[in-house]
């Protein structure tokens, strides 16, 4: 791989020649969006989840199942419910009366790109059952491990507006996603846009295959040789520390701080700033990429306290405060 910031910069310049590629192929489908699809990518690239917050009909699940499409993967989409089980996810065992055995039937986790619909609509037992696929890459049915395949993610949506009959995620889970994204409704001319498109009775946009997922497995190994200076590793670390005691920084907001980030918070940070740098096409990370993705990384890994919650002090603008605090270097 390169040996110098000169060379790691040639290698994300000819490597990251397929991100406008496959923008511009979802964008044939998808209006605006810019913020979510860009995420999307920084998934892709680092191999993390995403949890997207927003109300229905903003196009979460289009742009999921175009990416899919896009990168010539499998999708599916399972629609949580309150009555589901962790069979519905994973799998299940099943006795063939002809052989007298049991083989495995795998369920809809085992796809590339899997949307998870409404995530807190499932109990816990269900929920949990992700854990183990989100973090190792595997599912174990009746004792059999099964790998899940290599190019693997899951997005996750919640429901802002609805919490009857919903189920608070574990904090253990929540952890897990990379990011987690506020998909915020169309400006006026992008709705014209989608008007224009959408209102049709009959639809033939097809989305092209426009990047392999070979190509976007290489990318993942130029995405790790990219350069963190010292200093801009002491800003990540300094901003995941001022979410747990924020009086070290000169910030008075502890008393709206219940629990602060994890270390995976630190890691999710610089890896989600390095695919950042990539998608610029450049072989380094700059502070404003960690300003750029911090809040997305945060925002899931603040527990705020009930006086902030009383407040309308959310996690969000408590990431926000500690991300314009912190000194850049």
């Amino acid at each position: 791989m390169a040996s110098g910031t000169g060379d790691i910069n040639t290698v994300v310049r000819e490597s990251s020649a397929w991100i406008s590629i496959l923008r511009n192929e979802i964008g044939r489908l998808i209006v605006g969006q810019r913020y979510m699809i860009d995420r999307m990518i920084v998934g892709l690239l680092t191999g993390g989840h995403i949890l997207l917050e927003g109300v229905p009909g903003l196009g979460k699940t289009l742009a999921i199942k175009s990416l899919a499409a896009a990168i010539q993967g499998s999708f599916q989409r399972i629609q949580f419910t309150p009555d589901m089980l962790p069979a519905d996810i994973i799998g299940t065992q099943i006795y063939n009366q002809k052989t007298g055995e049991f083989y495995t039937r795998k369920g809809p986790i085992f796809a590339n790109l899997v949307l998870a619909d409404e995530i807190n609509r499932a109990p816990a037992k269900v929920q949990s059952a992700l854990l183990e696929s989100m973090q190792e890459l595997q599912v174990t049915i009746a004792g059999e491990t099964n790998k899940l395949p290599e190019l693997f993610m899951v997005f996750a949506t919640e429901n802002p507006i609805e919490y009857e009959g919903t189920y608070p995620l574990p904090e253990s889970q929540v952890d897990r996603f990379l990011l987690k994204l506020k998909i915020e409704y169309p400006s006026k001319l992008e709705e014209i846009k989608i008007l224009d498109s959408a209102a049709k009775i009959s639809k033939e946009t097809v989305i092209n295959a426009a990047v392999s997922m070979d190509q976007i497995l290489k990318s993942r190994k130029v995405v790790d040789e990219i350069f963190i200076d010292e200093k801009v590793k002491e800003y990540v670390v300094d901003i995941v520390s001022a979410t747990r005691k924020p009086s070290d920084y000169k910030l008075e907001i502890d008393q709206f701080v219940q629990i602060g980030a994890s270390p995976r918070a630190t890691i999710a940070l610089a890896l989600a700033a390095k695919a950042w740098a990539f998608l610029q096409g450049r072989g380094y990370v700059t502070p404003q990429d960690i300003k750029t993705v911090g809040i997305d990384v945060l925002r899931h890994r603040i527990v705020t306290s009930y006086l902030a919650e009383s407040e309308g002090v959310s996690s969000e603008i408590i990431a926000a405060k500690i991300l314009n605090t912190i000194r850049v270097p």
